[in-house]
This record gives structure tokens, sequence and C-alpha cells, in this order.
């Protein structure tokens, strides 16, 4: 049986996909590699969500339509956010290999978004590195909210989210943040 004849174990995550106008929630298929595997697959460049509801930004809670299948390119997606850490993929994957990380809490605006999370990196952080080197072109999130920027009743809590760093307009640590003169 050749490699790419093998049988593969599929399974669907839950997932809320954040492009610039619409919020999708539905479902994706991945394989052990998970959502990190998927996002950051250069063989394919779009993302097919199962069972999509979908709504517009500007009103978050009013679904637009529903459908069974609906197909993105993955370069206009903003961020994906998941509900379990492990739904991003396998922790050594994840993680970029390193075994010992450095927790970096974050704020990183996009467009139409705010992130608040917390980032694991090797080592120091280095802004330059994590956005232009490498082959990830979707970066993790921990513990993160993003909020619509205009539309501030947008606001969604995720264990794990993918930030496209294509999209990053600006990155600030949160432990850099000025403190207040009284």
């Amino acid at each position: 049986m050749s490699l790419d004849s093998a049988p593969r174990t599929y399974r669907f995550l839950a997932a809320d996909v954040l492009t610039s106008g619409y919020r999708v929630v539905g479902k994706i298929m991945v394989a052990s590699q998970g959502t990190m595997g998927i996002m950051n697959d250069p063989t394919h460049s779009s993302l097919e969500v199962n069972d999509a509801r979908m709504a517009r930004l500007h009103m978050p809670t009013k679904l637009v339509d529903h459908f069974e299948i609906v197909r993105m390119m993955k370069r206009q997606i903003h961020a994906i956010c998941m509900q379990r850490r492990e739904d991003l993929g396998p922790h050594a994957l994840v993680r970029g290999g390193y075994t010992s990380v450095a927790e970096y809490p974050v704020r990183i605006t996009t467009s139409v978004f705010e992130v608040e999370g917390m980032m694991e990196l090797p080592g120091r952080f280095d802004f330059t590195a994590l956005m232009a080197e490498g082959s990830r072109e979707f970066v993790p999130v921990f513990n993160a909210t993003v909020t619509a920027i205009l539309i501030p009743n947008l606001r969604v809590e995720s264990a794990g989210m993918l930030i496209n760093r294509k999209m990053v307009d600006i990155m600030g640590l949160l432990n850099q943040r000025v403190k207040p003169e009284n």
C-alpha cells in the first residue's frame, strides 16, 4: 500500500471562522495533525466548513444562511477559533517541536479584529521571525478573546485560536503596557 493511498482517520471539529465580513460557525474535517495541519498545509489554499451557519459581523446573532458546505480561501480568514486547545493539533506540532516555551500575553490587531490571549514561543519574543519566517501561515494563540473593532458585541472566546499572520497589523506584549500616571 502506497503512502498516498494509506487510510487516514478524519474527524469533525467545531470551528468558528472569522473573515472580514462574516462569522461562519460549523465543522471542519481534520486528520491527525488537527487544525494546525489543515490551516498550515501549503498544498491546499481553501477550507471547507460543513454544516455552516453564516452571520454578518455587524449582526452577529442574526443567521444569514445555512449551508451543508461552504468553501473559503484560507488567505482571507482572519482567525479560526476552536473550543479546546487540543483541537489545534498534537502538542509538538502546535509548539513547533519545542518542549519548553515561554508564555507571552499579547494583544493582536487586524484590520477588523482585536485578539487578546497567550502565545507560547521558544525563547525570547521575536516579532519579525514570528510574522515573516517559517512556513506557518496561521499562528496559535491560547485562552484568547477576539472582538470586532467596530462591533464590540461580537466577542468570541476560545481555548485555542489560529491567527492568519498575513492579516496582523499590530502586536503588543501586554506586560510592556505603560502604566498610567496618577
